[in-house]
């Protein structure tokens, strides 16, 4: 059997970060073909020793870590486990010891579904990369039994010892910071990083089960619980990440979340960064704060946002809507770490407020607000085809937002359409909405922005039952 077949009949492919599928798609033969053909990939730039492996608290994942270390074992390299922990804890680890390692997670889609994350001695891979592991053709050995996988603590000391070095101590005396742990996988670390810089924590929310905490698209009950533990707890801040925790979730003491876009502007304030790399679908705000020499946009996902870093001088860093941020160059106190990160931007931010109410740090930026939400079991093919009707007939999509048909052919005039990734439509008014399909899970996103966050959230409200209704 080649590892090439047994990936393409798996139904298991790369999506915007990491390969993405069904549990039921996950076959201990699947797992072990993408660990065989990461290997040989890696094993292209020099020998193999060790790879390394970690793993979110999905039910599932303990098992595809199992297979991915009998796969490597067969091929006389040594699997290091090192547990549940956040990816870019994993990441860090790795990368500091010039070795390769495989993440199993989802992140944040439902717990019936998972991934694999790679990782080469020098960061994420590329999407060149992908296509490589995709099309390795190698024999596949079928492991007799998988291997009970013993637990290293290394990597999860490493990443936490990454922040104590990298601000004052101390500083966050005073403070009582909340913890919605749910099953975010490093939920066991955050209370103990916080308290070191003098912040008292209250775990909350913890979770049995597998929550798919999504971090651009808050549910409305996840905001409630957030504005309602704020004010029972008196909290200063309330600290949360998506399911591998590369995502972060940042409320203020009023319960308010920050989007993740805007923790990467205020991060990259406090760390003096005056050029980024962002997707498309990032505020405005960013080129309209002045805080940036280069705001460069590129296409959604963290390999597409890496690629651009190598464009830009030092220091540099790139964020997502989703909050991840990847640090470009080496500052003197943290190293570079190109890959998603929910620490740096929370604890920056923290740092940026000096004192003062986070919400004070809202009030002296561009007032430009964005809403997501998604149309969830949204196969591709229909979002590629609403899409393409969308582009040749926009007034569909003007009529969505409420503008009568005789008014529309007007505003049609005056659109401007960006097709980086998706339709993104910035109107006369300067109101955006952007439609893209997902790269992770079968869902239609839509993005938007406004002048106020309840018109940003009207119109993805809007363009969202504008398509169930027409779906009915």
């Amino acid at each position: 059997m080649q590892t090439n077949t047994v990936i393409t009949d798996s139904g298991v492919s790369f999506g915007t970060s990491g390969a993405r599928g069904l549990v039921t798609q996950f076959t201990p033969e699947v797992c072990a073909a993408f660990a065989v053909n990461f290997a040989h990939l890696l094993q292209q730039s020099g020998p193999v020793t060790a790879i390394g492996l970690g793993i979110d608290n999905r039910p599932s994942s303990y098992a595809m870590a199992q297979a991915c270390a009998a796969a490597l074992q067969a091929l006389g390299i040594e699997p290091e486990y090192f547990g549940v922990l956040p990816t870019p804890a994993l990441a860090n680890y790795c990368m500091a010891r010039s070795m390769g390692c495989i993440m199993v997670t989802g992140s944040h889609i439902p717990f019936d579904r998972n991934g694999l994350k790679f990782y080469r001695p020098d960061g994420e891979i590329s999407k060149a990369d992908e296509l490589r592991i995709v099309q390795g053709n190698h024999p596949l050995l079928q492991p007799h039994e998988l291997p009970e996988l013993a637990e290293r603590p290394d990597a999860s000391q490493h990443y936490l010892a990454r922040y104590q070095n990298a601000f004052p101590a101390g500083f966050l005396a005073g403070k009582t910071i909340g913890i919605y742990q749910h099953s975010s996988a490093g939920r066991d670390l955050y209370d103990r990083l916080f308290e070191y810089f003098g912040a008292s924590t209250i775990a909350l929310g913890r979770s049995d089960h597998f929550v798919p905490i999504d971090t651009e698209a808050v549910s409305e009950q996840d905001r409630n619980q957030a504005m309602a533990w704020s004010s029972e707890y008196q909290l200063d801040a309330l600290f949360s990440t998506d399911g591998d925790g590369d995502r972060p979730l940042l409320a203020d003491e009023q319960g308010h979340y920050f989007t993740g876009d805007v923790l990467g502007l205020l991060c990259s304030q406090y760390l003096t960064i005056p050029h980024i790399a962002v997707p498309v679908s990032c505020t405005t705000a960013l080129e309209k704060s002045g805080a940036f020499s280069t705001v460069l946009r590129t296409r959604i996902g963290s390999p597409y946002v890496i690629a651009a870093l190598s464009d830009l001088p030092a220091p540099c860093a790139g964020f997502e809507a989703n909050g991840g941020y990847l640090l470009g160059s080496d500052l003197h106190n943290v190293t570079a770490l190109p890959t998603r990160d929910a620490v740096l931007p929370a604890l920056a931010t923290l740092a940026l407020a000096a004192g003062k109410p986070l919400s004070t740090l809202r009030h002296n930026l561009p007032q430009r607000f964005t809403a997501s939400d998604r149309l969830q079991q949204f196969e591709r093919a229909q979002s590629d085809a609403l899409l393409a009707h969308f582009k040749a007939k926009p007034t569909a999509l003007l009529q969505l937002l409420g503008h009568s048909q005789s008014d529309s052919a007007t505003v049609r005039q005056q659109l401007s359409l960006d097709e980086t990734d998706g339709l993104r439509f910035t109107l006369p008014n300067q109101d955006i909405v952007h439609l893209r399909p997902s790269g992770n899970a079968p869902e239609l996103r839509c993005y938007a922005e406004s002048d106020t966050p309840e018109q940003a959230r009207v119109l993805v409200q809007q363009v969202l039952k504008g398509l169930k209704d027409g779906l009915a």
